[in-house]
């Protein structure tokens, strides 16, 4: 099922997610609705926090033949190195992007939806998403890893597209 995504100023996307205690029907639902919603709304990622559901859940897939589609359940950044500035939006923040300075590579740990423990090490494109991924689940969007002047340019900008 296709589920709203949480736009910017929604409280939800502000709490930290609790973590998932058991993976049962209600969370392998939640993980399928996440994958349909991410694909019909186009992005490479999508976390629980943005359909309204505060557990420590997301998807990616950033439609790479070499990089496996995923889940990452309770996922836990253990290192991460070197730096890379690229272009970011947000699926909960549709229209806005900004030039956001991460880790280049981070090591993330976690669950699949069986259960089984994941590592992913990742570089490029899949270590900006699972990070912006990971942020949303501690409240934290990506206009809030960009200088206080560009994040006030943003809202502005937002807020002007709002009122249209």
């Amino acid at each position: 099922m296709i589920r709203d995504i949480r736009l910017f100023g929604d409280p939800v996307l502000r709490e930290k997610a609790s973590p998932v205690k058991e993976i049962d029907d209600e969370v392998r639902l939640l993980i399928d609705d996440l994958v349909e919603t991410m694909y019909d709304a186009d992005g490479v990622g999508l976390a629980a926090p943005q359909v309204g559901v505060p557990l420590r859940v997301f998807v990616y897939d950033i439609r790479d033949p070499e990089v496996e589609a995923g889940v990452l359940i309770n996922p836990e950044i253990v290192e991460v190195g070197g730096s890379t500035k690229d272009e970011e939006g947000c699926l909960s923040i549709p229209g806005l992007t900004e030039i956001v300075e991460r880790p280049e590579s981070v090591l993330i740990r976690g669950l699949d939806e069986d259960g089984n423990s994941v590592e992913i090490a990742a570089e490029g494109l899949l270590s900006r998403c699972l990070q912006h991924e990971s942020d949303h689940l501690d409240g934290v969007l990506f206009i809030d890893r960009v200088s206080p002047l560009k994040r006030k340019l943003l809202l502005r900008k937002w807020q002007k597209r709002e009122q249209e």
